[in-house]
C-alpha cells in the first residue's frame, strides 16, 4: 500500500499518520440561491468536485454546536465566528476531499459489513446498550437524512481511516531513533536565574506628549458604530393555521403513507465469523471453511453458541458478546447473510455462509414479525403532520412572496410588510459585538454591517435563523463612531505612556545587563549590583511545572555546552518582566534505565508527532498536483 502511494502521488511522504479524519454529521436546510438559481453556489472547488455552501454550512454549525456544548457559559459566540476560522474548516474539508479522491484513484472499497458494523456500533444508535433499527431511523429522520445518505459519509469516514492507517502501517522508527527521542525528552539541564524587576515609571508624562499620542491615535479612541434595524421575522413553527382536516384526508394520507406506519421484521440473531483475506487463495479459503464446519458440528453436539464465539470469532465487534448482533432487518447486513439469516426458524443454526468477510455461523434466537399500526392508532400524528404541513405550505409561500417584493423594491421594508399583513419590529442600537435578540445572531451583525445594507440602505437578503425560520432586516438607525474629546482619555492615554515608557526602560536595562553577562561577567556579580540574588536549579527538565515557561523553553533553546563552558542567556517573562541565566550543565537522558513498557510508550509517541508530519506532507502533495478553487465570498 504504501509503495502504491508513493508511485502515484508525488511530494513528501515520511514517516507515519495516526490521524482520524472524523465527518461530522447533521442537518440544515436553508433558503435556496432564489434570485438566481443558476449562479455557482460553491465555496471551493477541488478537482471538479464542489463542496456547497450547505455542506460548508452543516458542518460548521454542528462544530460550533458542538463546541458551544464544551466551552459552555465560556464559550465566546462573536469571537468563534471569525472568518479565520471559517477558512480553517473549509480547508479541512478541501484535504478530506483530495484523501476521498486519493482513496477512489487507489481502488479501495469500503466492505458493506464494515459500514454495517461502525452504524451499529454508535451508541446513539442503541437501547439498553443493542443496535435499535427503530431509533436509527427515528434520529436519522429527525435529521432529514436517508439511511443511504447516512451509510454513505460513514462509508467515507471509514475510506479516510483506512486511507492514513495504511500510511501509518508504512512507519518505521528504529530502536535507535527511540534511544534519540528518550535522550532528548530526558534531558535535564543545570542553571541559574535572576528575575530583574519590572521599574518604575520615573518620567512624568507630559501634556505634550498626551496630545501627540491623541493625535496620532485618534482611531483607537472613536465612540462605537452602531445600528438599530427594521426586520421582519418569519417563522413556521409560529404560525398559526386554521385549516381542520376531516377523516377522509387524514384516511388518504393514511394510504398514501400506509409504508411509514409498518414495522419490518426484525431478525435478533448471533453470529461466528471465520475470517477469509479478500485475497485468500484456494487452501485458505478451503481451511476457512474447514473451520467453520468444525464448530457448526459442535454446536450441533450441543455445545454453547456464546461460548464458541468468544474462543472462535474473529469478529471483534461481536466476539465478547458471545457474537450477538442484536436485532436486524433487511438492507442492513450482508446480502449473503441476510438472505440466510432470513430462511432460518427461530432456535436454528445455519450452515456455514461465505460473504465478503468470510464464513458466518449464524444462530437465529428470536424474531418480531412485521406489525402495521392501524389508521386509528396514528390518526393524531396524521392530523398534526397535515397541520405541520400547511404551516410549511404558508411559510413557503409568504417567504416567497417577501422575497420578490425585497427584490422589486430593496429600499423599504414596509411596502412588503403591508402587502403581506406582517408586522415591522425593531431592535435597540448595537455594535458590531452584536445585540439582544436577534442582534445576538452573527449572520443578523454581519448582514446588518454589510455594505449592501449599511451603506447601500437596501433590505438585507432573508437570512436563516433556522430551519424554515428567517427574518430580513433594513436599517432604522446608524450612529457613526466619533472622536472621544481628549478630556475623556486624557488619563487612558496617561497610563498607556507610562506603560510605554516602562516597557522601554525594562528592555533597555535587560539588555544592558546581558550584554555584560556576553562579555563574561558572572550572573551573581551582575545581580549584586541591583541587589539581587540568583536562584540555582538542578535537574530541570523540559516540563518542570514549578518554573515558568519562557524561562524553561529559553533555557532549553541553547545548544549543548562544550566541556567546562557555560552559556548566558535573557528572556522576556509577563509584564515587562526580564529574566537573565546562566546555564551550566546539559544531562542526556539514559535509555538504558527505562523498562519496556516506558520505551514502547515513547515508541508511540514518537510515532504520534512524525504522523502529523507524515500527513501534512502527504496533503500537501495532494494539493499541489490539484486543482482547487476557493470562493471565500460564498462563506455563510
Amino acid at each position: 500500500m504504501a509503495r502504491t502511494l508513493h508511485e502515484r502521488f508525488s511530494g513528501p511522504f515520511v514517516k507515519v499518520v495516526l490521524g482520524i479524519i472524523g465527518v461530522v454529521f447533521g442537518g440544515f436546510f436553508g433558503i435556496q440561491q432564489y434570485f438566481n438559481p443558476r449562479s455557482e453556489t460553491y465555496v471551493a472547488k477541488v478537482n471538479g468536485h464542489e463542496i456547497s455552501q450547505d455542506e460548508f454550512r452543516d458542518r460548521y454549525n454542528n462544530y460550533r454546536a458542538q463546541m458551544q456544548r464544551m466551552m459552555g457559559a465560556q464559550f465566546d459566540a462573536q469571537a468563534f465566528d471569525s472568518p479565520e476560522r471559517k477558512r480553517e474548516l473549509l480547508d479541512q474539508l478541501i484535504n478530506e476531499q483530495l484523501l476521498l479522491q486519493a482513496n477512489d484513484q487507489l481502488g479501495a472499497v469500503v466492505p458493506v459489513s464494515a459500514v454495517r458494523e461502525e452504524i451499529m456500533g454508535i451508541p446513539a444508535f442503541q437501547v439498553d446498550g443493542k443496535f435499535s433499527a427503530d431509533q436509527y431511523r427515528l434520529l436519522l429522520a429527525a435529521q432529514r437524512k436517508s439511511p443511504q445518505e447516512f451509510e454513505q459519509n460513514v462509508s467515507q469516514d471509514i475510506a479516510l481511516r483506512q486511507l492514513t492507517g495504511q500510511i501509518a502501517l508504512s512507519s518505521l522508527v528504529s530502536a535507535a531513533d527511540v534511544d534519540e527521542y528518550l535522550r532528548l525528552r530526558d534531558q535535564t539541564r543545570d542553571f541559574w536565574f535572576v528575575k530583574l524587576p519590572k521599574p518604575d515609571a520615573d518620567q512624568p508624562i507630559a501634556d505634550a506628549d498626551i496630545s501627540a499620542y491623541y493625535k496620532a491615535h485618534g482611531n483607537d479612541f472613536m465612540t462605537p458604530e452602531k445600528v438599530s434595524l427594521d426586520y421582519v421575522e418569519l417563522d413556521a413553527s409560529k404560525m398559526q393555521s386554521d385549516a381542520k382536516p376531516d377523516d377522509a384526508t387524514l384516511k388518504q394520507m393514511y394510504d398514501e403513507q400506509k409504508s411509514k406506519f409498518v414495522s419490518p421484521e426484525q431478525r435478533e440473531a448471533s453470529h461466528i465469523l471465520i475470517a477469509v483475506g479478500k485475497n485468500a487463495d484456494a487452501a485458505a479459503q478451503r481451511a476457512a471453511l474447514a473451520k467453520a464446519e468444525a464448530i457448526e458440528k459442535q454446536l450441533k453436539a450441543g455445545k454453547d453458541f456464546s461460548a464458541l464465539a468468544k474462543a472462535d470469532s474473529d469478529d471483534l465487534g461481536s466476539k465478547a458478546q458471545g457474537g450477538d448482533l442484536g436485532w436486524l432487518e433487511k438492507g442492513v447486513t450482508d446480502p449473503a447473510f441476510e438472505a440466510a439469516l432470513f430462511a432460518l426458524k427461530k432456535g436454528e443454526v445455519s450452515d456455514p455462509v461465505k460473504s465478503e468477510d468470510g464464513y458466518h455461523i449464524i444462530w437465529l434466537r428470536d424474531v418480531h414479525p412485521q406489525a402495521v399500526r392501524s389508521f386509528d392508532e396514528v390518526k393524531s400524528e396524521l392530523a398534526k403532520k397535515y397541520l405541520d404541513e400547511q404551516r410549511e405550505h404558508q411559510y413557503s409561500d409568504i417567504s416567497g412572496k417577501l422575497t420578490d417584493a425585497i427584490y422589486q423594491d430593496p429600499t423599504s421594508l414596509a411596502p412588503a410588510a403591508k402587502a403581506l399583513g406582517l408586522s415591522v419590529q425593531k431592535t435597540e442600537l448595537f455594535t458590531r459585538n452584536g445585540g439582544t435578540g436577534i442582534a445576538a445572531n452573527p449572520a443578523v451583525v454581519k448582514a446588518a454591517f454589510s455594505n449592501n445594507v449599511l451603506a447601500e440602505g437596501n433590505t438585507s437578503d432573508p437570512i436563516e435563523l433556522g430551519t424554515d425560520h428567517i427574518v430580513v432586516v433594513h436599517v432604522d438607525q446608524h450612529v457613526k463612531p466619533e472622536p472621544k474629546p481628549l478630556d475623556d482619555v486624557r488619563e487612558q492615554i496617561r497610563a498607556i505612556l507610562a506603560e510605554q515608557q516602562i516597557a522601554k526602560a525594562a528592555k533597555e536595562r535587560a539588555d544592558t545587563l546581558f550584554a555584560r553577562l556576553q562579555k563574561g561577567e558572572a550572573l551573581d556579580k551582575v545581580a549584586a549590583d541591583l541587589k539581587l540574588v540568583p536562584v540555582e536549579e538542578k535537574g530541570i527538565g523540559r516540563n518542570a511545572a514549578n518554573l515558568e515557561k519562557p524561562l524553561i523553553d529559553a533555557v532549553f533553546a541553547l545548544p549543548p555546552l562544550a566541556a567546562g563552558k557555560t552559556e548566558p542567556g535573557m528572556v522576556a517573562l509577563n509584564g515587562d518582566v526580564y529574566a537573565l541565566f546562566q546555564l551550566d550543565a546539559v544531562k542526556d537522558g539514559d535509555p538504558s534505565k527505562l523498562d519496556a513498557r516506558t520505551r514502547e510508550a515513547a515508541l508511540n509517541q514518537l510515532r504520534q508527532g512524525l504522523g502529523y508530519e507524515a500527513v501534512r506532507g502527504f496533503v500537501d502533495s495532494l494539493r499541489k498536483a490539484a486543482k482547487i478553487e476557493i470562493a471565500e465570498n460564498r462563506l455563510p
